[in-house]
């Protein structure tokens, strides 16, 4: 080794590479299975391989998806905004990433999230929620029936 060159070490993946699909990648690692659910991934044949802990100098510890074979809607990834507002999805086509999509939480949610009120119509009826999102940085979601506030802290999803 020459002096004053510093070798890195190769970058190694932590979670294999797939050929076509979509990864979402910047995760919480705590909302790993949260987004699972929201995407309905675990009612889905494809392969997925997850990864969860995984360093992030972004999150500290994050998890990644990739699910082989499936593309998302928009209105698909933008549900996973409310529980991974920095996750980030690469499409893949041939082992490569085509395209960059970044999530963003919409300004409605319907029928993704509980109502935390106890009192609520939709916690006792047959109801389908529906909510106004009254902020994007901390997700907070206005009910249209009872208009009771749901933090992400308070957030369930259905």
């Amino acid at each position: 080794m020459k002096e004053g060159i510093i070798m890195k070490e190769p970058k190694q993946l932590s979670v294999s590479a797939i050929q076509n699909g979509t990864v979402i990648d910047h995760v919480p690692a705590n909302n790993l299975f949260k987004v699972i659910q929201i995407l309905g991934l675990d009612r889905i044949d494809n392969q997925i391989t997850f990864g969860t802990n995984l360093e992030s100098k972004k999150l500290g510890r994050k998890a990644i998806i990739k699910i082989s074979g499936i593309y998302f809607e928009d209105e698909d990834i933008n549900r996973i905004a409310l529980v991974a507002p920095a996750a980030k999805l690469n499409i893949i086509k041939d082992y490569e990433v085509v395209e960059k999509r970044v999530v963003e939480v919409p300004d409605h949610i319907t029928g993704i999230a509980k109502c935390m009120n106890p009192k609520c119509i939709t916690n006792f009826e047959a109801v389908t929620t529906k909510f106004k999102v009254v902020s994007k940085k901390n997700v907070a979601l206005k009910c249209h029936y009872c208009e009771k506030i749901t933090t992400q802290e308070n957030l369930q999803i259905i």
